[in-house]
């Protein structure tokens, strides 16, 4: 190396330091020339000092090469007059020579300065003049810059690769690179180190999500870059769903009816998932906490949670199923049933719906559970008859998940009370007959069945009634029918009997007279029949008798009473029947009605007919009757006349003006006559419904004074004129006594 630098220019120094020695030295062999070699390194900008040996030469001189050129060029020397810096000095620096020593300073260091110094040294000693080269390799240093972070992608999605340069603007190398990641916690971990600047991750994924910086450092110094965020997007995983309550059964989750539920879905996610909420693949709620406030039976199914990743556009889903447990409606149902022959009692409980079902205990035996002890909506304990007493009591206990208290029912053996109660009945028009039998108000129900009198069985058994329906036929009249009874609480069974007969009709009296017009009494009685009967009435035209204003119904348990009103002897007279007829036979008899007349009354003569005014518009009207009889009352008849102006015409109409009149009456005086007209008066006597025959026709006359002109007639009237009337009166009266014409 030192041949190579020394050159032209180094003999030219070597002569020139030679004649100096020459003029004032005495020249000895230097001998070999001393070559040292050192490196010394500076930093730019700051001072370096470079050696030129330990003790100050007698005469030297420094020189630069630059890198790449073998050129040495001079920097500063000194002959013995001090040292003389050269113009490239200027360009390598501050540069200066340390006092009382040949070492050279360069302060404000460049990075041109770096390169090759030489210092020639020539040393008088007593041995003669030596001869030093120092080669100094000085090294320029540039510390590192504050380096900064560049990264393929920022938010890069787990699994893909990404990498990130830690680069910087100066610095000497060689560089040692750092990578350090802050957590999300605050605590800081080396993750890479080398002399590479370049990180490469081939999967990200996210544990690499945190604060990232680069340390850069060199010989000279280190420097920290700014942290940038690193967000790793992810997801979403498969959610999470979490109820609230807690409750896990074996197909998934379990709530009470009326409790608050809250279902939390989470996912890690980044960016954060988005919730979906799905009942029965129904969207039913957005966000990640859905929250059912009392919830229902009819909540029950499956839940689904969606989240959704939308900067990836990714999502997952989790299903649980929800199942609400509620409790049964109401209260256990008890019953007690016969069991085993009806020897024994079925004590049966139940307590149908609910979620699960409850559980049923028999105090105080548990017979609601199966051995694994899942519970059962009915339990049955069988308990003997023969050692129970009437009137025992059981109680049947339930309980459930949701309810916080028991429930409970109690059931009573009761043997039903007294015998069984036989009847027998017809249906209408007597097709069929049926037997009905009855023991109620036990519990168990009593068992019943029918039995024929030499014990065939009949029909079928049914529990606390049975109706036996038999076609109707004479056949059973006369024949006996037995009911049975079986409870567990009676040690043997009971029974009833019926025997069925025919009916037979009995009359107080066959025939029955009455006069015409009073009521009368028809009377029927049944001496025995079985099934009961009604009693049905015929008149004398054989038609069923019903409730009229004629007839008159009365009936009661085994008789009956037909009253005949107004007896009349045309319509009424004759035989009238009584009829009864039952499933097994039937029987009638007739009874005869005569209706009798009463006797006639007496006939009766007007005594005195007279005006009692002169205006003529009233009169007075007495009366006999000519012999002795029976009289209920009298009636009073006038005539006006036709013609009255010329000469009477007695053929009209007649007018009943009085009715009522007693049987003691004998007078009667008539108001209300038209005084320009002529009248005719008649009287009738009445014998209940008997009419006597009218008495004469008069005409009222004068009371002391006459009127002018013509005269009507006094007195009695013709004969002719009488006949026709009497005939005419009877016509009228034949039938009732009323008013009118």
């Amino acid at each position: 190396m030192g041949h190579g630098l020394v050159g032209v220019p180094c003999f030219c120094l070597a002569f020139c330091l030679l004649l100096v020695f020459l003029q004032g030295l005495e020249i000895l062999d230097p001998g070999e020339v001393v070559y040292v070699q050192t490196v010394t390194k500076g930093v730019v900008g700051r001072s370096v000092m470079l050696e030129c040996g330990t003790t100050l030469p007698d005469v030297y001189i420094w020189g630069f090469t630059m890198p790449g050129d073998e050129r040495i060029r001079a920097v500063v020397y000194n002959f013995g007059k001090g040292p003389k810096l050269q113009k490239l000095a200027t360009a390598l620096g501050d540069i200066s020579i340390i006092t009382d020593s040949s070492s050279l300073l360069i302060d404000n260091l460049p990075l041109f300065a770096q390169g090759l110094y030489t210092c020639q040294a020539l040393y008088d000693t007593k041995e003669g003049a030596k001869v030093y080269y120092y080669y100094v390799q000085l090294l320029v240093l540039v510390p590192v810059s504050k380096p900064y972070i560049l990264a393929s992608d920022s938010s890069p999605a787990e699994g893909t690769p990404m990498w990130m340069r830690c680069n910087l603007e100066n610095g000497t190398g060689p560089i040692n690179y750092v990578w350090e990641r802050e957590s999300r916690d605050g605590s800081t971990a080396r993750v890479a180190e080398g002399n590479a600047s370049l990180v490469n991750v081939t999967f990200v994924n996210r544990n690499h999500t945190g604060w990232y910086r680069c340390l850069a450092s060199n010989e000279v110094n280190e420097q920290r870059s700014d942290r940038i965020w690193l967000d790793i997007i992810y997801g979403p995983d498969v959610p999470q769903i979490d109820v609230t309550p807690y409750s896990v059964t074996e197909r998934g989750y379990s709530a009470l009816e009326r409790e608050t539920v809250s279902l939390m879905c989470q996912a890690s996610s980044n960016p954060p998932s988005q919730y979906v909420w799905f009942y029965n693949n129904s969207q039913v709620y957005t966000g990640p906490q859905f929250t059912i406030t009392k919830i229902l039976r009819m909540h029950t199914g499956h839940y689904s949670c969606l989240a959704q990743n939308t900067y990836l556009n990714t999502r997952s889903r989790t299903t649980i199923t929800l199942t609400v447990y509620y409790p049964p409606d109401g209260n256990p149902t008890c019953t007690v049933l016969p069991a085993n022959n009806y020897t024994d009692l079925a004590l049966w409980c139940s307590w149908v719906g609910g979620n699960p079902s409850a559980t049923l205990f028999w105090n105080p035996t548990l017979v609601g559970a199966d051995a694994q002890g899942r519970s059962r909506t009915n339990a049955t304990l069988i308990q003997p008859g023969s050692q129970t007493r009437d009137g025992s009591m059981f109680t049947c206990i339930g309980s459930h998940v949701a309810l916080n208290s028991t429930s409970s029912c109690n059931v009573t053996a009761l043997l039903p009370p007294g015998d069984p109660q036989c009847y027998a009945f017809a249906t209408r028009n007597n097709e069929y007959l049926m037997l009905s039998c009855s023991w109620e108000g036990g519990t168990p129900r009593a068992l019943l069945s029918w039995v024929s009198g030499s014990g065939a069985p009949q029909g079928s058994s049914e529990e606390n009634a049975n109706i036996l329906v038999l076609r109707s036929s004479a056949t059973y009249s006369g024949k006996a029918f037995v009911c049975q009874a079986n409870h567990p609480l009676s040690p043997t069974s009971k029974q009833c009997v019926l025997k069925l007969e025919a009916p037979v009709l009995m009359t107080h009296r066959s025939v029955v007279s009455v006069y015409e017009g009073d009521d009368v009494q028809l009377n029927c009685v049944l001496k025995a029949n079985y099934p009961a009967t009604e009693i049905t009435w015929y008149n004398n035209l054989k038609q069923t008798v019903w409730d009229t204003p004629k007839y008159l119904l009365h009936n009661e348990a085994a008789w009956s009473n037909l009253t005949v009103r107004a007896a009349d002897g045309a319509r009424d007279s004759g035989q009238y029947w009584c009829s009864a007829t039952n499933a097994v036979g039937g029987a009638e008899i007739p009874i005869t009605l005569y209706v009798k007349m009463y006797p006639a009354p007496p006939n009766v003569t007007i005594s005195k007919l007279l005006y009692s005014s002169r205006e003529r518009t009233e009169v007075e009207l007495e009366w006999v009757t000519l012999s002795e009889g029976d009289i209920t009352s009298f009636i009073v008849e006038r005539q006006r006349a036709r013609e009255p102006e010329v000469k009477a015409s007695w053929d009209g109409p007649w007018q009943t003006v009085a009715a009522d009149l007693g049987p003691s009456a004998r007078s009667h005086t008539q108001l209300g006559l038209d005084p320009t007209a002529q009248y005719a008066f008649r009287i009738t006597a009445v014998n209940h419904r008997t009419l006597g025959y009218p008495s004469e026709l008069r005409t009222p006359g004068e009371m002391g004074w006459r009127r002018a002109g013509p005269q009507p007639p006094t007195g009695t009237i013709p004969a002719q004129h009488l006949s026709r009337a009497v005939s005419t009166h009877r016509q009228t009266h034949a039938c009732v006594l009323t008013t009118g014409s």
